[in-house]
């Protein structure tokens, strides 16, 4: 019988701190997937490797071969942590890195969603990143929620769960206004609030909930359903996928 699919994204500013890839909360992710993977088929779209890069070499990651070289030297830094991580719990790791050329494909995407299925047919997470060492200014996906959102729709995932800095969507910006609330569940996203400018937060973060709404309306608009939830903490996490119980965080539900 076949799985549940389940997309988690997890962005620079949860798995980097001062620098470095930030090892307890790397930590934490990988015992909450180990745990949903005894009930569900999980992929997991991964931010973390230009950071990784960082602390092996110090470039200017705003020139953009820099930021490719420092990929290119993070991915298996990377990997490598996830792999030691995941041993622990008998989880085979993979490494999945596509571009923006591969989602605009539709044979390509075949050949994505055809080395999922398999990984996942043997019990093997796949681990998905943009393959930014390659990725030109033209031909760049851009950021990992909508990487994650193109991912989650090919390979027919029933819902996406982003894990960031921001722990839901609030009616008003929390980081300005002491009087903001959390919304819990939306249908759908208010034009004007998909055209504000992209604010991210973090040295290595590119998206901001601007990318997050993105993502979740791209998805919507395919019948598929978006949690948003923070990554520093897991609880509400943890809640709503392995209890079925929404403790925080926002839930962008598809009308059917």
């Amino acid at each position: 019988m076949n799985k549940e699919r389940v997309v988690i994204k997890v962005g620079s500013a949860v798995l980097t701190q001062n620098g470095s890839v930030a090892l307890d909360r790397m930590k934490a992710l990988v015992e909450l997937i180990a745990k949903l993977k005894e009930t569900k088929d999980v992929v997991l779209v991964s931010s973390g490797a230009v950071a990784a890069g960082s602390t092996k070499i110090k470039l200017d990651k705003s020139v953009l071969k820099n930021k490719q070289a420092l990929a290119a030297i993070g991915q298996p830094i990377l990997m490598k942590k996830y792999a030691k991580k995941f041993e622990k719990f008998d989880v085979i790791v993979a490494q999945v890195l596509v571009t923006a050329k591969n989602l605009n494909s539709e044979d390509d995407l075949n050949r994505v969603k055809a080395t999922i299925d398999t990984l996942l047919e043997n019990g093997v997470l796949p681990i998905v990143n943009e393959n930014d060492a390659t990725a030109t200014d033209e031909l760049v996906v851009g950021d990992n929620d909508q990487l994650s959102a193109y991912i989650t729709k090919a390979v027919e995932a029933k819902m996406l769960v982003i894990l960031s800095d921001i722990d839901a969507y609030y009616d008003k910006d929390p980081r300005k206004y002491s009087d903001a609330k959390p919304i819990k569940l939306m249908n759908s996203i208010p034009r004007n609030e998909l055209n504000k400018d992209v604010t991210p937060h973090g040295e290595y973060a590119t998206g901001g909930i601007v990318t997050k709404l993105k993502a979740a309306n791209f998805l919507l608009n395919n019948k598929i359903d978006t949690f948003l939830a923070s990554g520093f903490e897991l609880d509400d996490a943890k809640n709503f996928l392995l209890e079925s119980k929404q403790t925080g965080g926002t839930l962008f539900k598809a009308l059917s």
